[in-house]
């Protein structure tokens, strides 16, 4: 079988990168935008930032902003509703996972009406059509969803977050500017720094991983350990460099799955609406642990690549273990919570039935059970 990459058309990397944005909306024939944002970023003025380009340019548009931190099926419905009462022909959507991943369901109902229930849209649907012309522009260096085929909505009514693979959702056209970043506080910099962690390592060792995208995951392992503790503290170099590295995360996992650490993350962002970068944290040294004896010498390069010495001289034991510990410490110095508060033995039954069944678990290299599952929960259980 062979094995399939999947990118933006064009993207645009550095600081600046947002003021390609008038031109690429000029040159596509763009005649009303929807910009698909969230609060905050309406608030505190980001989202602003691209506005006032499209303001200056005459550029019409409208804005949704009523996108929640884990987007929900509502979300999605309004966010139809939106384009059309816009009378909208292309989205720009501005802002992490949550706005992309609304943006990327809009896009595809808009074109392929017949999944106007978002539901149908879990797994790998059939859709026909691309979506909307859009254009994402990242304001958080860890989802990299703006070079994903991947979207993750939550279904409020039964408690559980779908996974959508589509070739059709990827955006056009990505815009990476670490300016958008410098305000993005530091326990949200460490969550989205530590997801864009969990992409490379878990994409690095589940079971579709091949050369190519392993040449991806190492470079983002190797810039995420040097970059996260400095986009902590907001450095201009830190920023860059995460900018750089969770895109070029994206650019591997979107074409070979995950594993486990995104299951179990997707059960918590459902049932206690954990943020999903810090679910992933707690998860990913516990998972590896569960791995480690499916992954070849796949750790000795990741402990290589998060910057220990001498793992040519290490054993087996040692350089897993040195990996381990590496993630470990990367999250500890960055300021990730161990536990989930309320998480009690009396929901484990359910979680570990909803991470069994979460699209990502398939590609984990070691098949987990049920009993598997609840073992890993109560890990993170105070």
């Amino acid at each position: 079988m062979a094995n399939r990459i999947i990118l933006n058309t064009i993207s645009y990397h550095g600081k600046g990168a947002i003021q390609e944005i008038v031109g690429i909306a000029q040159d596509a024939g763009f005649k009303k935008v929807l910009v698909v944002t969230d609060p905050s970023l309406v608030k505190f003025g980001v989202a602003g930032k691209v506005t006032a380009l499209l303001d200056e340019a005459g550029i019409a548009y409208a804005v949704y902003s009523d996108v929640k931190a884990n987007p929900t099926i509502e979300n999605v419905q309004n966010g139809v509703a939106a384009f059309k009462a816009a009378e909208a022909d292309s989205i720009i959507t501005i802002g992490g996972g949550s706005s992309m991943d609304t943006a990327k369901a809009i896009g595809i109902i808009i074109t392929n009406p017949e999944f106007a229930d978002v539901r149908s849209l879990e797994g790998v649907a059939p859709t026909k059509n691309h979506a909307v012309p859009t254009i994402a522009v990242a304001t958080t260096a860890g989802t990299a969803a703006e070079v994903t085929i991947n979207y993750v909505i939550t279904d409020v009514e039964k408690e559980r977050k779908f996974v959508c693979v589509d070739p059709h959702d990827i955006p056009q056209w990505a815009i990476v500017d670490p300016e958008m970043m410098y305000t993005l506080p530091k326990g949200t910099t460490a969550a989205t720094g530590m997801d864009a962690l969990t992409h490379a390592i878990e994409g690095y060792t589940t079971k579709g991983a091949w050369e190519m995208t392993d040449m991806f995951h190492l470079e983002a392992i190797k810039l995420i350990s040097q970059n996260l503790r400095g986009a902590v503290e907001n450095t201009p170099e830190g920023r860059e460099g995460m900018a750089l590295a969770q895109y070029i995360a994206g650019m591997g996992f979107s074409n070979v799955g995950l594993g486990i650490a995104h299951s179990i993350a997707h059960t918590l962002g459902a049932h206690y609406d954990t943020p999903h970068g810090v679910a992933c944290a707690m998860m990913l040294p516990l998972v590896m642990e569960f791995n480690q004896d499916y992954t070849g010498e796949k750790f000795r390069e990741i402990a290589r690549a998060m910057g220990v010495k001498g793992v040519d001289e290490m054993t087996q034991e040692e350089y897993r273990k040195a990996a381990i510990d590496a993630v470990k410490q990367l999250s500890e110095d960055v300021g990730i919570p161990k536990y989930v508060e309320g998480l009690t033995e009396a929901d484990l039954d359910v979680l570990a039935a909803d991470a069994a069944a979460d699209a990502c678990a398939p590609g984990n290299p070691r098949e987990a059970s049920i009993e598997d599952f609840k073992a890993l929960y109560r890990k993170i259980m105070k």
